[in-house]
């Protein structure tokens, strides 16, 4: 029985799971999140990877890093701060030593300190004492000691037995909180069904680590996060890939079409493409190109025949689609581009995050060439905006690109199902057989849609191609002609603020200060104005942007009702030079990041107190 006068109730933990590439620090840090979000509680995390893949053993560099929030209430960012940091080698240390709150615990392996690790993380001697971390409960166990002891009569090879050792961290940390095994005993069963023998030394050293735990009780407090009160329906933790291909899949059989995707591997979007590919009993069919830009040429012949066209990419990719999603605006085919953004320019950080693709989905094509531009901003909504990519694409006949982002991509929470009964229906303008008056770009009065006619139709032949034309489809090259098509398609991108909705105010409808974001931004943004408000010093506001191109049509007047407005991204400040140009009548106020890393809620909080003068 558990000694209750050693554990402590908190409202939320933040625990951080660190060491080499090599030390499953990414599963250890899943199977645990999705404990605990099994267990009841809210949950956000942060997958850190390396930028290498092969990065050097035992530098900074190398370290693999998984942070997860849990809490009673609801929660949604990852923590600024680490209460539990789990650090397998000197460099987790070095890499994290920032990042833990003061007087927390850090789990160490102690084998791993020797004096050649402690050189490469770049100490001279005690990591603790020149981190100044002598203050913090530190948990030295022998880790790699104990698990070679667990299995030393398993028959197991050493380097098999060294890659349990996650396990026995894994362990530590579920006595430390109180967890169930049974869950992540489930899942080794099923990954590992065909080698009970790794199974059986999986488990052992699992129940190693927690008995571990139990040794040290009189030496560490325990913690306790009760469930959060959610509401009723089928839940599961996602992340922000799965979400997007499933808000894909939803849209292909709201709209009655087939999906195809056709795309080219990329960190860190290749998620989307590996998920929609294994889903060929929901009728997709996935095309792995050769490269980027015969993703998108396949994408935009499959939207010609008829299909629901989607391309995924990140942001090196998308400057090689440039040139086919111009031949996808001049033939007005629904066509969804989705860039999971990262670090640039060039190959720069493939595995961190940015928010530095916006001028280039905005305007990085040749001619004058809009199209429809929305950010997702968390990894669930990801199901929701691309369904809304889907559905404004088809529905308008023009190319939509959804902007995502390495944190969103990678990271996870909680996520209720929807009923596909409670989702909007999705209404092609398919031309019809028999529909006498069909001409190739004749346009409804309302959107200025033009008929999807599909290949093969009787009586609706017509030219296809990037060069210009006139209403009949036929090649134009009459200056008037040119200048009126090019006013059409950009009026049609225009007029999809029909569909847009309003932006709501979070915190005050006015007072001093409107925090201004956009895409994966949200959480962190959300809860600094959350405890600026409890605060209770200034009248704040949050705004977040979701649809970009074209803006909420009530963008001026949110505007208006705050003395100022500080737009906070992940870039040098492209969202704010893109207000700057369609608002000039606002000053605007900027926070910018540039380091592949999210914001943290002190950094926005403080910036807010700052220019208001506190």
């Amino acid at each position: 029985m558990r000694n209750s006068d050693n554990v402590i109730e908190r409202e939320e933990m933040v625990i951080r799971f660190s060491g080499d590439s090599g030390d499953g620090m990414q599963l250890t840090g899943t199977l645990f999140s999705n404990t605990s979000a099994l267990f009841g509680n809210d949950i956000s995390t942060f997958p850190d990877y390396p930028a290498e893949i092969r990065a050097p053993q035992g530098t900074v560099g190398g370290i693999s890093g998984f942070q997860v929030h849990v809490g009673h209430s609801e929660i949604f960012t990852p923590g600024d701060l680490a209460d539990v940091l789990v650090a397998m080698n000197p460099a987790a240390i070095k890499a994290n030593s920032k990042l833990i709150r003061q007087g927390g615990t850090i789990i160490i392996d102690e084998d791993n300190f020797t004096e050649k690790n402690i050189t490469k993380a770049g100490y001279t001697s005690d990591p603790v004492k020149e981190d100044k971390l002598e203050d913090y409960n530190i948990i030295a166990a022998p880790i790699s000691t104990l698990v070679k002891e667990a299995l030393k009569d398993f028959g197991l090879d050493p380097k098999t037995v060294m890659r349990t050792k996650n396990m026995f961290a894994l362990g530590i940390v579920y006595w430390l909180f109180d967890r169930e095994l049974k869950y992540t005993r489930s899942f080794i069963e099923k990954k590992f069904s065909l080698r009970p023998e790794i199974i059986r030394a999986n488990m052992e050293v699992l129940n190693a680590g927690y008995n571990y735990g139990e040794t040290i009780e009189a030496l560490t407090p325990t913690y306790r996060v009760s469930p959060a009160k959610i509401d009723k329906g089928t839940y599961r933790n996602i992340n922000g890939n799965t979400s997007t291909a499933w808000g894909l899949l939803a849209a292909a059989e709201k709209a009655n079409l087939e999906l195809f995707i056709g795309s080219y591997p990329i960190t860190p979007a290749t998620g989307i493409l590996e998920e929609l590919a294994a889903r060929k009993d929901l009728g997709v069919k996935s095309f792995q190109a050769e490269d980027e830009i015969a993703g998108i040429c396949t994408a935009i012949g499959a939207s010609f025949a008829g299909r629901l066209a989607v391309t995924t990419t990140s942001g090196p990719g998308l400057a090689l689609k440039a040139e086919a999603l111009g031949l996808a605006v001049m033939t007005e085919l629904p066509l969804v581009v989705i860039n999971v953004q990262r670090g640039g320019p060039s190959t720069g950080l493939p595995t961190k995050t940015e928010q530095s693709d916006l001028m280039q989905a905005l305007y990085g094509r040749n001619g004058e060439s809009p199209v429809v531009v929305i950010a997702a901003s968390t990894p669930s909504n990801c199901f929701k905006f691309a369904f809304e990519a889907a559905r404004i694409a088809v529905e308008h006949m023009v190319p939509v690109i959804l902007l995502t982002d390495g944190f969103l991509a990678n990271g996870t929470e909680p996520w209720r199902i929807p009923s596909m009964a409670d989702l909007p229906d999705i209404n092609p303008p398919l031309a019809i057989e028999g529909d006498t008056d069909y001409i190739p770009y004749k346009r409804d009065e309302k959107l200025l849609n033009r008929k999807w006619a599909i290949p093969g139709t009787r009586g609706f032949e017509h030219r296809i191609g990037g060069l210009e034309k006139t209403i009949n489809g036929t090649v134009s090259y009459v200056p008037e002609n040119h200048e009126y098509m090019v006013k059409i398609r950009a009026e049609k991108v225009a007029r999809v603020v029909t569909k847009v909705p309003d932006m709501k105010v979070y915190g005050a409808g006015e007072g001093d200060i409107l925090v201004i974001g956009w895409g994966g931004t949200y959480g962190h943004l959300l809860t600094a104005v959350r405890e600026i408000i409890d605060d209770g010093l200034i009248e704040v506001g949050f705004a977040h942007f979701n649809y970009i191109n074209p803006l909420p049509s009530n963008t001026a007047k949110v505007f208006s009702c705050f003395k100022m407005l500080l737009v906070a991204e992940l870039n040098s400040g492209q969202f704010v030079n893109y207000l700057r140009m369609n608002f000039q009548e606002f000053n605007f106020q900027q926070i910018n990041k540039v380091q592949g890393l999210p914001f943290t809620v002190a950094e926005i909080k403080d910036k807010c107190y700052k220019i208001v003068e506190i």
